[in-house]
């Protein structure tokens, strides 16, 4: 480091460099808690039901609340069929 540099900036004692230190683990332990809070399977499922949940009543209501009855028919078409093709499979087999 140049001499410009240094003299810049201030010195800091022993004691305040060892609470910048406290100070930065203790908001990085709060970092890793939250992060390994969200890690958690069953954080992410919570996460995912909650997200497809709010994306059905989404896809399924007006902004009334009203219900979307030919998108509630055709979700209901479609889950039909894929359960048809499942037993035609298995009973093919």
């Amino acid at each position: 480091m140049s001499d410009a540099t240094t003299q810049a900036r201030p010195s800091r004692t022993s004691a305040q460099i060892q609470a910048d230190i406290r100070v930065t683990r203790l908001r990085l332990a709060g970092t890793v808690d939250e992060l390994t809070a969200r890690a958690r399977p069953q954080a992410i499922v919570k996460s995912q039901v909650a997200t497809a949940k709010a994306k059905f009543a989404d896809a399924t209501t007006t902004a009334d609340g009203d219900l979307r009855l030919e998108r509630v028919a055709a979700i209901g078409a479609a889950a039909l069929a894929v359960v048809v093709l499942v037993v035609l499979r298995s009973r093919h087999r």
